[in-house]
């Protein structure tokens, strides 16, 4: 029987019953699902039951799918939201008497991830306005981010700058700072201090 090699002609055969078209997709697939594995760095055995329940689902859903050349994309979204399920029961593993209690558990491992990327972004966000301050003003926000107590003697020594206009031009440039970062749309927190 001449194999169909044409995606939608894979779907298609695949969805009728036709098992080489179905190894044909996974074949063709199987590398793509690892590697989404892999970016959520998950164990080998991990991995392979995530390989494992994206194929199933495809299995159940494949008469369902109305536009084949989109089925990369559908078997790449489905293995990372494999993966994130498979990493939030893992921080979730804790026994309850009331079934009622699970949608109150909170997801730590996912909040912190989240937390951390949106610390990572605004942070990015952060270094960039800061990178359009002026020159002497980001010079002077570094000398003067070093330590919690800089001694303002030496960063006038360091930078060439009177001791009496170091405030003020810190002040101006905080609020040059200021006014930047509001325009990203990001909150950040007064007293968040220093950029990292």
């Amino acid at each position: 029987m001449h194999e169909p090699s044409g995606l939608t002609e894979l779907v298609t055969a695949a969805a009728q019953g036709d098992p080489e078209a179905w190894n044909a997709i996974v074949e063709r697939f199987s590398s793509l699902l690892w590697s989404v594995g892999r970016a959520h760095r998950l164990s080998m055995d991990d991995a392979a039951d995530v390989v494992q329940n994206t194929w199933l689902r495809l299995l159940d859903n494949l008469h369902r799918i109305e536009q084949p050349e989109a089925l990369p994309g559908w078997l790449a979204t489905t293995a990372r939201h494999e993966c994130l399920s498979l990493l939030r029961r893992r921080g979730r593993d804790v026994l309850v008497r009331d079934d009622d209690l699970g949608p109150m558990l909170v997801d730590v491992e996912s909040a912190a991830l989240d937390a951390s990327l949106l610390e990572k972004e605004r942070d990015v966000q952060l270094w960039s306005c800061f990178s359009r301050l002026s020159e002497r003003c980001q010079r002077l926000l570094r000398v003067l981010m070093v330590c919690d107590r800089p001694n303002y003697a030496e960063v006038s020594a360091s930078l060439g700058m009177p001791v009496g206009s170091i405030g003020p031009t810190r002040m101006r440039c905080l609020s040059t700072l200021r006014s930047l970062v509001s325009d990203t749309g990001y909150a950040f927190e007064s007293g968040g201090g220093r950029p990292s």
